[in-house]
């Protein structure tokens, strides 16, 4: 079972860019995804990374906005969030799940551990 701890969130004007970090420990071999939840809303999926970081899976409303990548120690994973809209705003989550092999990338769904979460709030 890996632990996740979130960080990074914050205010942030439209246009803008946050960086939010994901600290993973207590871990073996996982793939990573970053999920957000607005208020009244389900959690929804943003972006996921496999344990070998050659493949990556974006939401719709995150592609060509936002890059999920990882450390080469598998410790840290990231999401960078450029030219930010008042929709992105939401409580954001990172996730984890054990890869049985090095590209894979679980659905959504079968995402099993989760961090507390990071507010990240977006003023128009």
């Amino acid at each position: 079972q890996v632990q996740l701890v979130e960080s990074g969130g914050g205010l942030v004007q439209a246009g803008g860019s946050l960086r939010l970090s994901c600290a993973a420990s207590g871990h073996s071999r996982y793939a990573a995804g970053w999920f957000r939840q607005a208020p009244g809303k389900e959690r929804e999926f943003v972006a996921a990374i496999s344990w070998s970081s050659f493949t990556t899976h974006y939401a719709d409303s995150a592609k060509g906005r936002f890059t999920i990548s990882r450390d080469d120690a598998r410790n840290m994973v990231y999401l960078q969030m450029n030219s930010l809209k008042p929709e992105d705003t939401g409580v954001y989550y990172c996730a984890a799940r054990f890869a049985v092999y090095s590209d894979y990338v679980p659905a959504p769904s079968d995402f099993d551990s989760w961090g507390q979460g990071t507010q990240v709030t977006v003023s128009s």
